[in-house]
């Protein structure tokens, strides 16, 4: 990736000097590592706000009921990797933090559930794994926060009207992503 970068930024100079504009393009690279510190800055005190209120959650006990909830259906879609208690709790977490966007909480949950469920698979994803990262990856999020606080740095006055699209779009990547895992298992087991 440093070379596609690196690529870039020579492709960008050397344009620069061919086409005379050489200060219009240090003038928009200085302002676009502005808008990226500002952009940071911006969503680094928001992401700090709901990972303040994910451990709120946890510390009332709002998220163990949460990721409580969300057991019986996990000990249906993975019942292996149910069968430890740890596990399960870290994919419940997971889960949970998820559906409440915090992204960068959950990954490190997921991380964890992961790890677990890999024990004794000999290098090989199980199908419960791969079914992990894909709940993962297209999760279900009823409260976009990190999308929400980005939209929120770059200005837009109500960043949660795009709840109905995001509650849509999670919706059916999920279920997409099942049904998809559900088909490759099943391909999978077919060949000898």
């Amino acid at each position: 990736m440093a070379w596609v970068w690196s690529g870039m930024v020579v492709l960008s100079l050397i344009f620069g000097i061919l086409t005379g504009n050489l200060d219009a393009v240090a003038n928009a690279a200085l302002e676009g590592a502005r808008s990226a510190i500002d952009l940071s800055v911006s969503m680094a005190g928001i992401l700090c706000l709901w990972s303040g209120v994910m451990e709120i959650m946890n510390v009332c006990g709002l998220s163990a009921g949460l990721a409580r909830a969300f057991r019986p259906l996990l000990r249906r879609l993975l019942p292996n990797a149910c069968r430890d208690e740890e596990t399960l709790a870290a994919v419940s977490a997971n889960v949970s933090a998820n559906l409440l966007g915090l992204g960068n909480a959950a990954t490190p949950l997921g991380i964890r559930a992961a790890r677990r469920m890999a024990r004794g698979c000999g290098g090989v994803a199980s199908d419960e794994l791969c079914l992990l990262v894909v709940l993962n990856t297209a999760s279900i999020q009823l409260l976009p926060a990190t999308i929400a606080s980005v939209r929120a740095a770059a200005g837009c006055q109500t960043p949660f009207d795009i709840l109905p699209a995001v509650w849509l779009a999670s919706v059916l990547s999920v279920a997409a992503g099942l049904l998809a895992a559900r088909l490759l298992s099943l391909g999978g087991r077919r060949r000898p």
